[in-house]
């Protein structure tokens, strides 16, 4: 790693990590098919566990080989964005509950509809375009005035955000608490009958993710400028990709500029060497009117919480912080109520009356 950031700088070198990370995401995506919005939809559906296998590998994968990183003293997480700076409650309460609404309506997350739109879907397409103006208005646009409105109603303090340390279990707690989930995977696993493939895949999704913040930890240690470190997330990159396009040079180059296109490259080359890659476009007004409202819900969501189905929902939950596993939960009780009143509304005519 020394060798490589004294031959191509330390920007470059951090930028091209982002890359190959996304490119790795992004064939792991599209061969398993990973998505947030699938699991939440199946487990408050109550049909099969085939994609709720799937994020659950991911899930305890990322947890465990993170927390392996750290119990082995090769990764702190400290200076981590998640565990060091002030959070906001209200803003991963509310900014979850809206992603996960949101994803519902889109039918997929933010880092699917990317994996999509690398495979020819134009609704994916019009969604992460709207889902990026969004994220990058509730950044520092016309909507940052309500977010930082949410985000001030309940803040917490960095050094209270850390859970394991809340709860006295240590980073060999968390190593179990993953690899307990583990367990829960492989069962849902062989209920469904997952492929090796999906096995495999899912828990390369997980591994990127700790991969990330080992090596962005890695070379900031190595660099005189200063290298955050950091994982996998896709709404302020999606915003930052999005300035890059629409008003070069945009943001420096970091590991998110190369993140997102490393996820459509790795999606693409996928979708390519499996025959998958089709246009796809909507159906009817009301079906865009849908993925727009989605869209939007997910930006702001997402900024406000700061992180997505991903950033907060795995990355964040890998090194347990607080704000990123209220968000988590948000997401699959935003999802699932958005899920049963759009969705399955004949479902509610069945529910009892409380007199």
């Amino acid at each position: 790693m020394t060798d490589l950031t004294e031959i191509l700088g330390d920007t470059t070198t951090i930028t091209l990590i982002g890359l190959a990370i996304g490119i790795l995401f992004g064939v792991f995506a599209q061969r398993s098919q990973f998505c947030l919005r699938s699991a939440v939809v199946e487990f408050w559906n109550r049909h099969g566990t085939a994609k709720l296998a799937t994020w659950l590998f991911a899930f305890s994968s990322a947890i465990i080989a993170t927390q392996l990183f750290i119990v082995q003293d090769w990764l702190d997480v400290g200076q981590a964005r998640q565990l060091s700076a002030t959070g906001s409650i209200s803003g991963a309460l509310v900014g979850g509950l809206l992603f996960g609404a949101g994803m519902i309506l889109a039918r997929g997350c933010s880092s699917r509809m990317l994996v999509l739109a690398a495979n020819g879907n134009l609704r994916a397409l019009l969604t992460g375009l709207i889902f990026a103006v969004t994220a990058q208005a509730s950044l520092s646009g016309m909507l940052a005035p309500a977010r930082l409105w949410i985000h001030n109603l309940w803040t917490i303090d960095g050094n209270a955000r850390d859970l394991l340390a809340r709860f006295h279990m240590g980073h060999p707690g968390g190593l179990i608490f993953g690899l307990a989930w583990l367990s829960v995977a492989i069962y849902f696993a062989k209920r469904s009958r997952h492929s090796r493939r999906q096995w495999l895949c899912s828990i390369g999704l997980g591994v990127m993710v700790a991969l990330a913040w080992l090596l962005t930890y890695r070379v900031g240690l190595q660099s005189f400028t200063i290298i955050p470190v950091q994982s996998l997330s896709f709404t302020g990159p999606s915003a930052n990709a999005l300035m890059l396009v629409l008003s070069p040079p945009g943001q420096p180059w970091n590991f998110d500029i190369g993140l997102v296109p490393g996820v459509v490259i790795g999606s693409f080359v996928s979708g390519l060497w499996s025959k998958e890659l089709k246009l796809e476009g909507f159906k009817g007004g009301s079906s865009m009117r849908r993925y727009i409202a989605g869209a939007l819900c997910m930006g702001f969501g997402g900024m406000l919480a700061g992180g997505c189905a991903v950033g907060a929902g795995v990355s964040g939950a890998a090194v347990f912080t607080v704000t990123a596993w209220l968000t988590l939960i948000g997401m699959w009780l935003g999802g699932g109520l958005t899920n049963l009143l759009v969705d399955r509304p004949q479902h509610l005519a069945t529910i009892p009356a409380v007199v």
